[in-house]
């Protein structure tokens, strides 16, 4: 068996559920309008200033046409900076960044159908997140998934805009493949690279698919052979099973996880339980002794800073995040402002969280993002939490109303209301490219 083959096939025939890439489009325009006026997007498109060259493809972070590859780049770039981009729960990925940018800028260049874009953008989450599977968990111990499988999604999607067949897609995931890149140290700490990864996946992907059309080869055992991707960079040769299951089920873009909060999603279930637990005990921010979190391998691993300082720290930060959440209700855009990472209040509540790893959450990930809450009062009562799901995750999605809200709060303030809410019609009812 060559799983590079089998998802290769799988991605010339996937079909589009065309609603729910539709959604995943409203929540990648989301992201990508809010990042796009940050660093580092804007300071790499003033470096490649000089070498974007001529192109149809938009890169929606200084409005400039582009070259296929840059415009992937930029905007997956933009795409990953709020960390509010969605999540494929069980190969650990956040597939929109990477390939929605590689399959739009390809499709833009090469004034592709939307059908076409829809069945591209599909395929590429079907790769991504299927070798993921393969690798998962072992392999986010030192990698980054979305810089990794993300490479391979992006070529896929890439590979069906350029029209491809079976054979030249899987050369075009071969390629991808050895290219692939991103390291978790990248952002245990402070630092801009983060948002890197989906940018070198969508370009490095772009660039893998673009020389496989033109007959480039790739080694086709690279995902399975003795020194192959799974074998460098998980446990042993994958678990190829488990990512082919149910090829012939719904694609996986049905099943996404849609973030309701705008920091690290291992912080998520701590957060829902919070709110659950206030909402049925109406115990005040005064009356907290002390927080616990018990979490799976990555809450902890993660998302157990009790000293963070920057944006950056603070979005991967538990303590941070649940002090954001007691002390002005949501941890949305505004709780990043500099105002709150330098609020007073924040900063009291943030000595009270502990994080720990709880064994039984850890066997059940990455397929079940849980999280075991314990609040202790001042006046000696405890209140315990079992979160067993986030809100937005498959078994407890967002709607598209609360998509749709999303999608206005992010991209609105950058692009203006009117604009946003055309922008917005547009994804959800517009026959023709974005």
């Amino acid at each position: 068996m060559n799983p590079l083959l089998i998802l290769a096939e799988h991605a010339a025939r996937v079909e589009a559920p065309a609603h729910h890439v539709r959604r995943a489009m409203v929540d990648w325009f989301a992201c990508v309008s809010a990042g796009a006026v940050h660093p580092p997007a804007t300071l790499m498109a003033r470096a490649l200033a000089e070498e974007r060259g001529a192109g149809r493809a938009i890169c929606y972070v200084d409005g400039q046409l582009s070259g296929i590859r840059h415009a992937a780049l930029l905007n997956a770039v933009a795409a990953h900076i709020v960390e509010f981009d969605d999540i494929h729960r069980d190969s650990g990925h956040h597939p929109g960044s990477v390939t929605i940018a590689a399959a739009l800028a390809a499709a833009q260049h090469h004034n592709a159908s939307l059908e076409t874009l829809h069945r591209a953008i599909t395929a590429g989450y079907e790769v991504a997140c299927r070798i993921g599977m393969a690798v998962t968990p072992s392999h986010y111990r030192f990698w980054h998934t979305t810089g990794t499988v993300g490479t391979m999604g992006a070529a896929a999607a890439v590979a069906v805009v350029l029209g491809c067949d079976a054979t030249r897609i899987a050369h075009a995931v071969a390629l991808a493949t050895t290219m692939t890149g991103g390291l978790q140290q990248a952002f245990r700490g402070d630092g801009m690279s983060k948002p890197l990864h989906p940018g070198h996946a969508a370009e490095a992907g772009a660039l893998a698919a673009m020389s496989a059309a033109a007959g480039m080869t790739g080694a086709l055992d690279v995902l399975h052979g003795p020194v192959g991707f799974a074998a460098a960079t998980s446990k042993d040769t994958g678990n190829w099973e488990q990512a082919l299951a149910g090829l012939d089920g719904p694609a996986l873009i049905s099943a996404m996880t849609f973030k309701n909060h705008g920091c690290c999603g291992h912080i998520f279930p701590a957060l829902d339980a919070m709110i659950a637990l206030r909402a049925a005990h109406r115990f005040a921010v005064e009356d907290i002794a002390a927080i616990h979190i018990g979490g799976y391998t990555a809450t902890k691993d993660v998302c157990d800073r009790p000293e963070a300082q920057t944006e950056q720290e603070c979005r991967f930060s538990a303590q941070y995040c649940m002090g954001a959440l007691l002390e002005i209700g949501a941890v949305r855009q505004a709780a990043f402002s500099p105002e709150n990472l330098a609020s007073p209040a924040i900063r009291a509540i943030m000595p009270r969280v502990s994080v720990s790893l709880d064994p039984g959450l850890a066997q059940a990930y990455p397929r079940q993002r849980a999280a075991n809450l314990t609040v202790t009062l001042r006046d000696n009562r405890t209140l315990t939490q079992y979160q067993p799901t986030r809100k937005g995750d498959p078994d407890m999605p967002l709607s598209d109303g609360e998509l749709s809200e999303k999608f206005t709060e992010l991209a609105a303030p950058v692009l203006g209301n009117l604009p946003a809410a055309a922008l917005l019609e547009r994804l959800w009812q517009g026959h023709s490219l974005p």
